[in-house]
């Protein structure tokens, strides 16, 4: 069987599609078509069922995949290190959400980048997690860090950490709202108070309000940015209230900066997941970093 047409099919699995495919292989995208017509004639079997968007595999198709993505994987791997040049480090291109992969992450994997013999060059690049997932499934990094577990057998997730939601705000916000008030009157008490948030949907804060006062957030966002860091710089600016990870926000409380407004007995928790191409932990620089952010997740508490 041509590794090519192979490389072509596993491309265009992870793809979902013969466009985005061709676009990542540098090919047109009848030449991608072709080649995928050549692999069934030769297998006698269909791959791939055609739809308005895009392709679905069928199921021949996703055990192919299963069976030769890792394969080929490490063949480009080996292409990429080299044979001869053993001094030379390998790459490891991780993705995940800018804060915690900058906050906790990078941190932790830095200390793998030493020339001891193991150790790996680093890549880092920031994305959402259907952002993340895509670029992994396509091939574009080797370790991505996801708030939601992918579905099928292409990537293989496992659950690295939990993050606790806090619902913060200055200590002159939180004088204005009344501490007893809020005891009494719950989300209610909450009406008129400005929200910082990462997007206009409110998603930190939407979670937090259904997940503890069972109803939706009634105020509208009045400061939107697209990172945390800045939420918790405005919250501590007396912005408005903000629902933050506490890992994130844990030495503002401790210095008074933000006061926590709200204690659950249950607070909302999110799950962080390790995920890779299913295969790839065979390679020794991705495995090693999977194993140390595990190990270093057990301290994150």
């Amino acid at each position: 069987m041509d590794l090519a047409l192979l490389r072509t099919f596993v491309t265009v699995h992870r793809a979902g599609s013969f466009t985005r495919a061709a676009a990542l292989l540098g090919l047109s995208q009848p030449a991608v078509t072709s080649q995928i017509r050549t692999l069934e004639r030769q297998l006698g079997r269909p791959l791939f069922l055609r739809q308005a968007r895009g392709v679905t595999p069928t199921t021949i198709g996703d055990e192919l995949a299963h069976k030769a993505a890792p394969h080929l994987d490490a063949l480009v791997e080996i292409a990429e290190t080299g044979l001869d040049d053993e001094s030379s480090l390998r790459t490891l291109h991780l993705a995940g959400p800018p804060e915690f992969t900058a906050e906790r992450a990078l941190p932790a994997l830095t200390e793998l980048t030493g020339e001891d013999g193991q150790g790996f060059a680093l890549r880092a690049s920031f994305g959402n997690a259907e952002e993340t997932l895509e670029g992994l499934a396509a091939g574009h990094h080797d370790l991505a860090i996801s708030t939601a577990r992918p579905r099928g057998a292409l990537l293989t997730a496992t659950p690295l950490c939990d993050e606790v939601h806090v619902l913060v705000a200055s200590p002159r916000r939180a004088e204005q709202i009344g501490s007893s008030l809020l005891r009494r009157k719950g989300a209610h008490a909450l009406e008129d108070v400005p929200v910082v948030e990462v997007h206009e949907s409110l998603p930190f804060v939407s979670r937090y309000w259904a997940s503890v006062f069972d109803s939706r957030p009634a105020a509208p966002g009045t400061v939107i940015v697209p990172d945390l860091r800045a939420v918790l710089a405005c919250a501590v600016a007396g912005a408005g209230l903000a629902v933050l990870p506490r890992y994130l926000c844990a030495e503002a409380l401790e210095r008074g900066d933000v006061v926590a407004l709200h204690h659950p007995a249950v607070p909302p928790l999110r799950t962080y997941f390790l995920v890779v191409r299913t295969g790839t932990l065979a390679m020794p620089h991705v495995a090693r970093a999977h194993d140390w952010l595990l190990r270093a997740a057990d301290d994150w508490g």
